[in-house]
């Protein structure tokens, strides 16, 4: 049963200023700034979002955890987040991962998964329902390097996430 559409989350805009793995002692650098945008069409629901967490893989590796402030969306409303990650990471990369990030390096862009985790609490009225973690909403993106002077070489598309569900359980659905 369902009861509201489900908050839409895309990531508008990627910058990827460092991502440099050094096999000497398997140590990934790296800089990825985002735009999140989260929109809520409902008329008469709004989200707390009481924790919100993006955490960044690459091949299926953790690198990074951001965590972001709480926050409330009112209905018909768009919001958006701002993470940044940066720093360096050891990172167990062999074989075909780091095939793979030979081949994504000669080609400048890279496949990095971003990963929402939240805890929610639904606002209808003045009725709010306890406090829950649903799925982990997943960005799967393609993000180019930027050149030396910020520009990236190839313009970021658009990405939508998936795994939104508020107001269903995707089990029940038909």
């Amino acid at each position: 049963m369902s009861c509201g559409r489900e908050v839409k989350f895309r990531v508008t805009q990627a910058s990827l200023t460092q991502f440099n793995f050094t096999t000497t002692n398997n140590t990934l650098n790296y800089k990825l700034a985002l735009n999140i945008t989260l929109r809520n069409y409902n008329k008469r629901v709004g989200v707390h979002y009481d924790g919100i967490e993006a955490v960044a893989y690459y091949r299926k590796k953790w690198f990074s955890t951001v965590r972001l402030t709480p926050f409330y969306q009112g209905h018909k409303n768009t919001s958006i987040l701002s993470p940044i990650f940066e720093g360096q990471q050891v990172l167990s990369l062999r074989g075909r991962d780091l095939s793979k990030f030979e081949l994504e390096k000669s080609v400048g862009a890279y496949s990095i998964d971003v990963k929402l985790s939240v805890r929610i609490r639904i606002k209808y009225g003045k009725i709010k329902t306890a406090r829950f973690k649903p799925r982990k909403i997943d960005c799967p993106l393609k993000v180019y390097l930027s050149t030396s002077n910020g520009t990236a070489a190839e313009g970021f598309r658009t990405t939508k996430c998936g795994n939104v569900h508020f107001f269903s359980d995707p089990v029940a659905i038909d």
